[in-house]
């Protein structure tokens, strides 16, 4: 017995060990900050070349062209010839959920079991120790929407901010919305032949139904509930009856057109906020989309067609199509690790109609707002959080982007992540001299 509480021990500890991230979060801002000289990209298309910011207690205080009035008491940052950027928000991201994608299950916390979870919350077991939050941090994204998956309503997601100790120092608003990957059409789990014997298959038209079912019963109930307000307290539909008195948004994972108008439909009908994400077809039904205020995530633009015989080239259009068909629209990545891409992937729909101010937009204003946190961050105005970073390129180049300088909520975020440190390491062992 001792032997094996020993081993468990040395095996809980180099699993903490491993959780242990090497980079503490900044500590809370003590005195102004003004940047100066740099071109500013406010967020909202509009760029202040040599331009000045000023931020005190996490907040912004001052934004303009030129030389600030008073610098007096303030650190003072030379940022000419440089570019200042808000912070990237990247939304529905499995981010700081898992740690090894596959091979090792015990980093992987991103669902639950059941089909029907509204009451389960994604942020509680948001690891902020993570060591792929400071590989995405360096590339300018600041905010992150950490996503539950699986079954037909996966859960509850919260918008974080990524440089924080635990998951409550993380939390920037807690619990904004609701997760659905809606029922399509898809081949039963067995072969033919393969069943119960004597037990009738369903097809894949009845499997659909009986789950559109589930969710239309589940959906009346909370509404019901909702409106009721009952003495008993139960914890499926209370955490849905923020959908009922616009609180929350319900988030619905659904790309053919066909899933599209459904969920449309579906959220008209029970008298809530929808917003899609994938929505690869949703250039089929812009007017939909737009007549009943539906925003679309889309989900990368580095990927191929939804269908074999769409263009190939679609997937970087999407963005300027829902532009050009005044649709409220943002950008997401796939996964966890990848979402270090989504300024890469934001900047190639320039090459395919959209300004760079407009592709800036997708990933800083037009998240916030579809996010609800548009009045404190997504733009550098005054009074805003001071989410912000310097790169000595274009932040939307992957060629070019260089980020110098983060602040999350006016604190100086460490830059260093572990990609930095094995490069610093390898290139010590063949005597490279690197300044990272």
């Amino acid at each position: 017995m001792k032997k094996i509480l020993t081993i468990t021990g040395l095996l809980l500890g180099s699993i903490l060990a491993y959780g242990q991230a090497n980079i503490s979060p900044a500590p809370a801002q003590t005195k102004p900050v003004v940047i100066t000289g740099a071109t500013i990209h406010v967020g909202n298309g509009q760029v202040i070349s040599n331009g000045y910011i000023a931020f005190d207690k996490g907040e912004i205080t001052a934004i303009g062209e030129g030389t600030p009035a008073n610098t007096n008491g303030a650190d003072v940052i030379d940022a000419s010839g440089k570019q200042l950027y808000p912070g990237f928000i990247c939304p529905v991201t499995t981010l700081g959920l898992v740690e090894i994608e596959e091979g090792a299950r015990g980093t992987v916390d991103d669902e639950e079991t059941g089909s029907l979870n509204p009451n389960v919350r994604s942020i509680i077991a948001y690891n902020t120790d993570s060591k792929v939050i400071p590989t995405v941090r360096s590339n300018g994204i600041l905010l992150a929407q950490p996503t539950p998956e699986g079954g037909l309503l996966s859960g509850q997601s919260s918008v974080v901010q990524l440089d924080a100790w635990n998951w409550e120092d993380a939390a920037y608003k807690k619990d904004i919305a609701l997760h659905m990957n809606w029922p399509v059409l898809r081949p039963s789990g067995r072969r033919r032949g393969q069943g119960t014997p004597g037990t009738p298959q369903e097809s894949p038209e009845e499997r659909q139904q009986k789950e559109l079912d589930a969710i239309n019963s589940l959906f009346s109930q909370a509404k019901a509930y909702a409106e009721a307000k009952p003495a008993v307290i139960n914890l499926r539909l209370e955490a849905m009856k923020g959908l009922f008195d616009g609180t929350k948004k319900l988030f619905v994972n659904a790309n053919g057109a066909k899933e599209i108008i459904q969920a449309v439909n579906f959220g008209k009908k029970m008298g809530i906020q929808v917003v899609i994400v994938g929505g690869k077809e949703s250039y089929l039904v812009t007017d939909l989309l737009k007549a009943n205020n539906v925003p679309v995530i889309i989900t990368e633009t580095q990927s191929l067609p939804y269908r074999e015989d769409d263009d190939v080239y679609l997937p970087y259009k999407l963005p300027k199509i829902l532009q050009d068909a005044g649709v409220q629209y943002g950008l997401t990545g796939i996964g966890f690790w990848r979402q270090r891409n989504l300024p890469f992937e934001a900047g190639e729909a320039v090459g395919y109609g959209l300004t760079k101010e407009q592709a800036l937009s997708m990933i800083t204003l037009n998240n916030a707002k579809i996010l609800g946190i548009d009045k404190t961050t997504g733009t550098l105005e005054v009074g805003k959080d001071a989410n912000l970073f310097i790169s000595k390129g274009d932040a939307l180049d992957m060629i070019s982007i260089d980020v110098q300088k983060a602040f999350i909520q006016g604190r100086d975020i460490n830059l260093d992540n572990l990609h930095k440190q094995l490069y610093r390491k390898f290139a010590a062992k063949y005597g490279i001299k690197v300044n990272l």
